[in-house]
């Protein structure tokens, strides 16, 4: 697989930051340290685990979703300050991992050694935040600096009542996700007698075999728990209103189809130009792009205007782009030693999808205007395990089954059916704006009956659909062997409910007229 033309810079410091949090694996990769290094021992059998013991992962509140007023001339530094949480995040996620022994002995040490620097440090950027804001005349949200403070957070996954109200997890027993109780969950519905079977927590994959559910091959999830067979999905159930399709029987009812290809340039970094521009490896994850060839952190409006795509109609330099999807099989991929790739626990073979569908449709009740170009939007939330459901968008399902959806699991799918995930984009927009300061104000999801808020109009609703030839993953002694996952944030663990698109409009006019009039009258265009 080939790398970004676009030399990337590692510094040596996050080398290092990944060296401590990490030991090497024979045969490549990297297995995050110890997690319940004593969890389960005979002598302990009947302690309760300390508190340090506990904590899977760090949440720490999401400032970016509270700036919803930043002055354009605030921003970038805004922005840029924002990535330097992210990265903090990363550091203290690392030596959380790094570092379960000493938690073990210590009920102190997560609050003491990582909870409280980690603190001090998001005190210091939130105050910059702030400077930045006052500098050109705005005004900081009030009690910002109370949002410095992260906390350690537990396996399980938010619930969204896909498949049979049991967050697709059809375990015969009723477990919720991450626990045990009396019998061992194996994430797709054998109960085996209650037995511990050599202290493995199957649910939540805190302690599979002594690592952070690495399954062997040193990334941190996912879990037996996140995986649900396709079968066991019940139909029609999808478990969030975000993300519902726009198009039906009323309104504009047309569609403008763009063939963009699956990425045989084989353009990937792990920048973000939305959330984080002007920060090199912004996203910590690996993004696969297709349409606009030119997206990387540094890449300005002029830029994407001027740049080539590999959209068939030359005249749709749109920059779409999504997190890969990696089967965690022990490939040494380009980035296995990277930021964002194998440094940050994203391992494995990179997945091109056999399939990039790139479909806009109208809206149920009315006609469509027309997208401002440059207009960016991103769907879904790459920090939803730890942020909650708000922003959560994701769509897992199989080919042959696609009337069965799930949120927050990813599914295995039947011999002879490839694995789908679907993005349905905001598609009310606020009349205004192409960005908003926390990246979502200016857009909204469709309504139940398909209507924009009140002050939005309606725009083409973007869906992708994206389909992979993935072997299926099996799940023995209630551990995932061969799973696949998205790309993630370290700490978001690789739940599958962290899924997300993104989207900057580069039509130009007459491409962009086009595609409204196709949609309004009508008609399917390509």
């Amino acid at each position: 697989m080939g790398r970004n033309t676009r030399k990337r810079r590692t510094p040596m410091a996050t080398k290092a930051i990944a060296a401590s949090a990490a030991l090497a694996l024979g045969g490549g990769g990297l297995i995050w340290a110890n997690f319940y290094a004593s969890a389960h021992e005979e002598n302990s059998a009947n302690q309760t685990k300390s508190a340090g013991a506990q904590v899977a992962t760090i949440q720490c509140p999401d400032v970016g979703q509270q700036l919803t007023d930043v002055p354009d001339g605030a921003r970038q530094g805004v922005d840029k300050e924002l990535a330097n949480l992210d990265k903090q995040i990363t550091e203290a996620y690392s030596r959380l991992a790094s570092t379960r022994q000493a938690q073990a002995g210590d009920s102190g040490f997560v609050n003491n050694a990582i909870l409280g620097p980690l603190k001090s440090k998001r005190t210091a950027v939130i105050d910059r935040i702030g400077i930045n804001i006052r500098r050109v005349g705005g005004q900081a949200p009030q009690g910002l600096d109370q949002l410095a403070e992260c906390k350690g957070m537990a396996a399980e996954q938010p619930q969204t009542n896909d498949g049979n109200g049991q967050a697709g997890d059809q375990n015969n027993g009723g477990q919720d996700q991450g626990q045990d109780q009396g019998g061992q969950d194996q994430g797709g519905g054998q109960d085996q007698g209650g037995q511990d079977q050599g202290g493995q927590d199957q649910g939540g994959g805190q302690d599979q075999g002594g690592q952070v559910g690495d399954n062997g091959n040193g990334a941190a999830g996912p879990v037996a728990a996140d995986f649900v067979d396709i079968n066991q999905v019940q139909p029609g159930s999808r478990g969030l209103q975000n993300g519902l399709a726009a198009n039906g029987d009323g309104g504009s009812t047309g569609t403008f189809t763009a063939e963009c290809g699956v990425n045989e340039n084989n353009l990937f970094n792990s920048d973000n130009l939305i959330v984080a521009p002007g920060v090199d490896n912004g996203a910590h994850h690996t993004h696969d792009y297709v349409g606009n060839q030119d997206n990387d952190a540094f890449s300005s409006d002029e830029d994407l205007a001027a740049a080539g795509t590999s959209c068939q109609n030359q005249a749709d330099k749109s920059t779409y782009y999504w997190p890969v999807l990696r089967l965690q099989d022990g490939t040494q991929e380009f980035d296995a030693g990277d930021q964002g790739g194998g440094a940050e626990g994203n391992v494995g073979k990179i997945l091109k999808a056999s399939q990039a569908e790139i479909k806009y449709v109208g809206n149920k009740k009315s006609d469509v205007v027309a997208m401002p170009k440059f207009l960016r939007i991103i769907t879904g939330d790459a920090k939803a395990f730890t942020n909650g459901l708000k922003n959560a968008n994701t769509s897992f399902s199989c080919t042959g089954f696609e009337d069965r959806q799930v949120t927050d699991k990813y599914v295995i799918c039947p011999q002879g059916s490839q694995v789908v995930r679907t993005s349905n984009f905001q598609s009310c927009w606020d009349g205004q704006n192409i960005d908003s300061a926390n990246h979502r104000d200016h857009v909204a999801f469709v309504q139940q009956d398909g209507s924009c808020p009140n002050g939005f109009q309606a725009i083409p609703q973007l869906q992708v659909r994206l389909v992979y030839d993935v072997p299926a993953p099996t799940i023995e002694n209630g551990q995932v062997k061969n799973p696949y996952a998205v790309d993630g944030f370290p700490e978001q663990l690789h739940k599958p409910i962290t899924d997300h698109n993104d989207f900057i409009n580069v039509m130009d006019e007459n491409l962009m007229n086009k595609v409204v009039q196709c949609i309004n009258g009508g008609q399917d265009c390509k």
